[in-house]
């Protein structure tokens, strides 16, 4: 089983950036990164509109590490951008699970509050689940 998107165009602002790109993406797991602004989000979007039911997502910003035992005001002065604000372990045995095709309760994080909230979002397993964020090959 493979998704093809073919003959891909992206313009930004006067500038072509893509012209009559092909992507073939395989069944498995497949990561997106790049750097801020670089697009990860857009493409992730898109492949799933495209692909609906055969995409699944896991971002890495779910797994940030909640800090409950910081106040408020120290959770603001930690940096987000260093791998051990992530919970990684967390991320891979979840990914473990959709890759043996078991749902699993994956973490809502709140930006407003610098941690997690209480819910969960359920993840399907599906044959395409591509693994979203900045940090996810550093380790």
């Amino acid at each position: 089983m493979e998704l093809v998107i073919e003959h891909i165009n992206k313009s930004f602002k006067k500038n072509q950036v893509l012209y009559d790109v092909n992507l073939t993406i395989e069944k498995g797991v497949h990561g997106l990164l790049g750097a801020n602004g670089s697009g990860k989000t857009t493409l992730m979007k898109n492949l799933i509109a495209r692909f609906q039911d055969d995409v699944t997502v896991l971002s890495h910003d779910n797994y940030y590490r909640p800090y409950d035992e910081l106040t408020i005001e120290e959770r603001r002065k930690l940096n987000y951008d260093h791998p051990d604000a992530f919970d990684t372990d967390m991320m891979i045995g979840h990914l473990k699970e959709l890759k043996a095709g078991h749902s699993i309760e994956c973490p809502v994080y709140d930006y407003a509050t610098y941690s997690r909230t209480n819910e969960t979002v359920t993840v399907e397993p599906r044959k395409v689940i591509l693994v979203e964020g900045i940090l996810i090959f550093e380790n």
